[in-house]
């Protein structure tokens, strides 16, 4: 069988670090977006962070949101015109952390968006601070003894959260460490693009990521890491599907 490569994609060679699977998380959306036949009215909304130069990858019509907001943005765009796809791409600094209102009231309202959400457990372009989805005990620049619950409080369960707001439909973590779980992740890319389609509300895929410049280990030492340390505090799966219970 021939590789495809989809057009959602433009040939502009990725920047992010060796190990890094940003790329795969931008080709998974991006076969989504071609498979669903949604490409000409497809919006994405980047962030600032690692990812901020997404607009260079995506074939599409992207914003450039101020950091955190993307939700915002994208609830203007969407609400300016519904018949538009529009999602936002995010990481855990951008999001969880001076994001987290903006996420948190895009879910409550049940803004017809989907949000995908890189979670590597750091803050990453900006040199590895401590991010709110950093581990206990996990070492970042800002906590070179490792992150302490006592004063530096606990990491955020994004998903777990979300998933007590009515307005939040569709929630799912899924990580790309096997095989087996990239394909799990492009089928909940799908679902959460498709329920958008649908006139379904806010809809999130967190994507457990790797980040082997800041976490101080080679790529498959990384690999490992995410295995061992990060599913377990986050485990993988469906957090909310409204969808699967409305069809019943």
């Amino acid at each position: 069988m021939n590789f495809h490569k989809t057009p959602v994609l433009t040939g502009v060679p990725f920047h992010y670090c060796p190990g890094c699977t940003h790329g795969i998380i931008h080709r998974l959306i991006a076969e989504a977006i071609e498979e669903l036949g949604i490409w000409e009215r497809t919006i994405g909304i980047g962030p600032v962070g690692c990812a901020c130069y997404c607009y260079d990858y995506f074939n599409l019509d992207m914003y450039i949101a101020a950091h955190g907001r993307a939700p915002a943005v994208a609830t203007g765009a969407k609400r300016a015109d519904p018949e538009k796809i529009v999602f936002t791409y995010q990481g855990d600094g951008d999001l969880a952390a001076i994001g987290a209102g903006e996420i948190n009231h895009a879910a409550i309202r049940g803004e017809k968006i989907t949000t995908f959400f890189v979670n590597n457990a750091i803050f990453g372009m900006t040199g590895g601070q401590m991010a709110p989805t950093t581990l206990i005990g996990q070492k970042a620049t800002t906590a070179p003894y490792g992150r302490d619950s006592e004063t530096m409080g606990w990491p955020v369960r994004v998903c777990e959260m979300l998933a007590t707001h009515e307005g939040s439909y569709y929630l799912e973590r899924v990580a790309l460490d096997t095989t087996a779980h990239i394909r799990a992740a492009k089928k909940a890319v799908v679902k959460a693009l498709r329920y958008q389609m649908e006139g379904k509300g806010f809809s999130m895929v967190e994507v457990l990521s790797t980040c082997p410049t800041n976490w101080g280990k080679s790529p498959g030492e990384a690999m490992e890491w995410l295995q061992q340390e990060m599913i377990p505090y986050y485990p993988l799966g469906v957090y909310k599907d409204k969808g699967a219970t409305e069809n019943v």
